[in-house]
């Protein structure tokens, strides 16, 4: 492609700051200053100009068609061009007359985006108006092609036209010597030497001469040729390379290009200032965040150290629910109803244990509601000053506190629960029953005994009376009474040695009782605040999306800066 380097290298800024644009916008990046609020594909240059000049027949139009490899202008063996064409896009085909000298050709080919085309009419000895236009769109010519036919490149026509221009509009100039399939190589050479000389003469310096055939190179453009001998011969690959080359250091555009780069790198390095900025508020309020929940940890750590002092209490307690318990197990030995349990089983040692169970339930059950509610009561203050630090750190709302106070409600009432059962679970762990029942079974069988004996006897002492036995009935009765006084005696005593039995061993298990407590009160503290520290979700899912966004984002702006420096190194 002809200026292919060039023109690679502005699509590639022209995207470049397009994307630039885009991620400004993503970043929130002011680049109003930085870059001009325009398109920048037009913004980085109108196409280039090629304008054609020469004598009739020359061969102006078939140059053009081969240096495209397009049929642009028409051609013909008689004067076709009476007036200036400027060829350029357009789609669909149109021709506007812009005044009697001057049409404008719209044509649906692609290259005439890059490159409009100007054909003149044929030069004569004497300047006409439209030579005279021609002229003047010279000045804002990237190129003038003056072409001249091989059997007479001296015609005067061209070289007057060529006097005639300004020194600036000289380095423009390019002659080109058409049909050169028609004259031998060595001839070819040598009319490239004379014209050479005879720009010396005419104006004072050498101008580029090539010698081309637009026959060859459009024949062997039009059927898809690339370097072929038919190519090679045309004589328009040097010429080719040397348009590329001039079109890539062409001195207004290769500035208009750097002018460019150097906005879109102060565009990216105020991208870049931004998302260091982000990055660095994010690492702010990541760290932000972990102060939070330095103090959230903090707060656990002061209640569950409060726990010894807690467990102190609940060991008192539990010392004092066991005398009282002790005394309920003492009237439940009563020797009447002791008698009575005899004859009707005994249950004692369940009824003491589930008494035990739902004194001590009852009262750690308090505690637990207490030490809840003085939670709940710190948890809702560290809450309501969270909110406006988090607002003025992050500029993120918590959200409505109903959320998190159904979530320290639901906490607090678990935490009750948790340790009233894991209470009752303590006291079931210490086997109360066990050891009672033992020491109650022996004291009943002990009962049954005397009791057995005391019927016995009575019974004895009537038969006798029935048989009319004398003075024994009287003994027996003596000896059951003695029996059951005994028994009565017997039943007092085993009584205090079971209650005392009991209370001791329920003193010696309290501190027990007290660890076993610890560590699911712990646990259960740890849930209430773990609930609590839920209530951070919104910070947290805030840090992920704002993470989410940088890291993409920084990537693009890499990538960015990657093609940017390709575009220097090559400019």
């Amino acid at each position: 492609m002809l200026g292919e380097r060039y023109f690679t290298n502005r699509q590639r800024l022209a995207h470049l700051i397009t994307a630039t644009e885009a991620l400004g916008v993503e970043t929130g990046t002011q680049l109003a200053e930085a870059l001009p609020t325009r398109e920048p594909g037009g913004a980085l240059g109108p196409p280039f100009l090629f304008v054609v000049c020469g004598e009739t027949n020359a061969g102006k139009s078939a140059f053009f068609n081969g240096l495209f490899g397009e049929l642009i202008c028409p051609m013909s063996n008689l004067p076709e061009t009476d007036r200036v064409v400027w060829y350029r896009f357009g789609d669909p085909a149109s021709d506007t007359e812009v005044t009697p000298l001057l049409r404008e050709a719209y044509r649906p080919i692609p290259l005439l985006k890059d490159f409009n085309l100007i054909d003149t009419p044929g030069l004569q000895a004497a300047p006409t108006e439209a030579s005279r236009i021609a002229e003047r769109l010279v000045g804002a010519a990237d190129a003038l092609f003056v072409v001249v036919p091989v059997n007479n490149p001296w015609g005067a026509p061209a070289w007057n036209l060529i006097s005639r221009l300004p020194p600036e509009a000289l380095d423009r100039v390019i002659l080109i010597v058409q049909q050169c399939d028609r004259a031998d190589a060595a001839d070819l050479g040598v009319i490239q030497g004379h014209l050479k000389d005879l720009a010396v003469k005419r104006v004072g310096r050498e101008l580029p001469v090539f010698t081309v055939s637009a026959k060859l190179a459009y024949d062997a453009k039009h059927a898809g040729e690339k370097n072929t001998d038919r190519m090679v011969s045309s004589g328009y690959l040097a010429l080719e390379a040397f348009l590329s080359q001039r079109v890539f250091t062409t001195p207004g555009r290769v500035e208009l290009l750097g002018k460019w780069r150097g906005q879109a790198a102060g565009a990216l390095r105020l991208i870049e200032d931004r998302l260091d900025a982000q990055g660095r508020g994010m690492r702010q309020h990541g760290a932000f965040l972990q102060e939070v929940e330095g103090e959230i940890v903090r707060l656990r750590e002061h209640f569950i150290g409060r726990l010894p002092q807690h467990l102190k209490s609940v060991a008192e307690v539990f010392q004092l629910e066991s005398v009282g318990v002790a005394r309920f197990l003492r009237r439940r030995l009563g020797v009447f109803r002791s008698l009575f349990r005899v004859l009707v089983g005994d249950q004692t040692s369940q009824a003491v244990e589930a008494e035990f169970i739902e004194r001590m339930k009852s009262t750690v059950e308090a505690v637990a509601k207490q030490d809840g509610d003085e939670v709940v009561a710190v948890c809702r203050g560290h809450r309501a000053e969270l909110d406006r630090r988090v607002r003025d750190q992050m500029g993120v709302e918590l959200g409505e506190g109903a959320g998190c106070e159904e979530g320290l409600e639901r906490a607090r009432a678990w935490f009750v629960e948790r340790v009233g059962r894991v209470a009752r679970e303590g006291i079931g762990n210490l086997k109360v029953r066990n050891q009672l029942g033992k020491d109650l079974l022996l004291r009943n069988h002990a009962l049954k005994s005397f009791v057995f004996v005391t019927l016995l006897l009575v019974t004895a002492a009537g038969v006798c009376g029935a048989l009319a036995v004398p003075w024994v009935p009287f003994g027996l009765l003596g000896a059951a009474g003695a029996f059951f006084l005994a028994g009565l005696l017997v039943a007092w005593l085993a009584r205090r040695r079971v209650v005392a039995d009991f209370q001791e061993r329920m003193l010696d298990t309290c501190g027990g009782f007290a660890s076993t407590l610890k560590s699911d009160y712990e646990e259960a503290l740890r849930v209430v605040f773990q609930e609590y520290l839920e209530t951070l979700a919104p910070i947290r899912r805030h840090l992920v999306a704002a993470q989410s966004e940088l890291e993409p984002r920084q990537q693009k702006w890499k990538d960015l800066f990657l093609t940017l420096k390709a575009i220097e190194q090559d400019l």
